[in-house]
């Protein structure tokens, strides 16, 4: 036999190895899913503890529960700092009742991570479209776990940290942070306590992080500005909304306030010259406790939210006139948010949900000394 004719016999059955290979992983994959899908009918039930913001995941399940009639889906809806210490405390009281949680990244990471409680994401996912990294922001799925499967992130926004009192403050003024320094906004800022679980954190965490401000900034503006330190959510966007203080760090709610007349809003995203960064922020991240009550429906709803069409309802439901999400897929129309909050392919984003970043106790140090510096002033 000539050896061009040998080569491309090898060739040949190469090719047909791998592709016997491939029709065999991909009948496998659905072998699997329908087992999974079929286990989840028979339980029947599904437990979601979700993040506590304007109804969107809420709305999620929802559709979830459409497109699966069989499974009965209940919701236990709370903030991070509330459903974080409810699942430990059920646990040591022998009761193991959620299947899939959705919440804050601190709560997550800080409580359920570092309990020890979770289960891997990473082992869970199935479905061939959600296993595709290609389909993901850079290439890649994002865990803020160091080991990469516990935490899985699915939502990248562009971070909005500061907000102003619209006819005490021309926004034009400002094109850097550190223009929050100058001697003229002295007294006159106003910041939720950072220490509290939520978005603040991961502010901080951003503004520690990003090149460009880092630890000098937080020890400036905690320790030089006199910046007034309030740990009501609701508290702050009233001083914000009456005047009071002509600028915020870390308010919350000022969409729906401007929406009903006061006189408030977000500085634009895109006016910073420095690093900008996205984050999951406090609904765009999925756990898996251990111990789960339905671990089938689990599974089934995890490659459900994580593929195109719950990635689509993620966003629809998530956008609404008072708050933004943005899916880290990248193969799904992007239409439905706004312009100036939609990632930009152009342009280098810091994300700073990453697992070597979420450790607060350095930056915590940094605004503890910043803070008695501007005490003892």
């Amino acid at each position: 036999m000539r050896p061009s004719a040998s080569l491309f016999i090898w060739f040949l059955c190469c090719a047909s190895a791998a592709y016997g290979a491939g029709v065999e992983s991909k009948q496998d994959s659905q072998s699997e899913w329908e087992k999974i899908t079929q286990g989840a009918k028979k339980e029947g039930k599904l437990s979601l503890y979700l993040y506590q913001g304007e109804g969107e995941l809420r709305a999620l399940s929802q559709l979830f529960q459409k497109k699966y009639p069989e499974i009965s889906v209940t919701t236990v809806i709370g903030r991070g700092n509330q459903l974080g210490p409810k699942v430990m405390a059920e646990r040591r009281a022998g009761k193991f009742l959620v299947d899939v949680y959705i919440a804050g990244l601190t709560s997550t990471y800080e409580i359920l991570y570092r309990g020890k409680i979770l289960e891997s994401v990473r082992a869970a996912l199935i479905l061939p479209e959600v296993l595709d990294e290609s389909k993901w922001w850079q290439g890649q799925h994002h865990y803020i776990d160091p080991e990469n499967k516990y935490i899985f992130v699915f939502a990248g926004n562009i971070g909005q940290y500061v907000s102003y009192h619209t006819k005490l403050v021309d926004p034009a003024e400002f094109r850097s942070y550190w223009d929050f320094l100058q001697p003229k906004w002295k007294g006159k800022i106003l910041s939720r306590d950072p220490k509290i679980s939520g978005s603040q954190r991961i502010g901080l965490r951003m503004f520690y992080h990003t090149p460009d401000l880092g630890a000098e900034f937080i020890r400036r503006l905690y320790g030089e500005m006199d910046v007034t330190v309030v740990q009501e959510l609701r508290q702050a966007t009233d001083w914000l909304a009456t005047g009071k203080f002509p600028i915020c760090f870390f308010c919350s709610e000022i969409l729906k306030a401007k929406s009903q007349g006061l006189p408030v809003d977000e500085f634009p995203s895109g006016r910073w010259k420095e690093s900008r960064a996205i984050t999951a922020r406090n609904v765009g991240s999925v756990a898996l406790p251990s111990q789960a009550p339905h671990p089938h429906a689990a599974r089934l709803f995890v490659n459900w939210l994580l593929s195109r069409e719950g990635q689509i309802g993620f966003q629809r439901a998530g956008n609404t006139p008072y708050n933004s999400e943005e899916s880290m897929r990248t193969d799904i129309p992007k239409d439905m948010i706004p312009a100036e909050l939609r990632r930009v392919d152009s342009v280098k984003y810091f994300l700073a949900d990453k697992p070597e970043f979420m450790e607060m106790a350095p930056i915590y140090n940094v605004l503890d000394k910043a803070l008695a510096q501007s005490k003892n002033r």
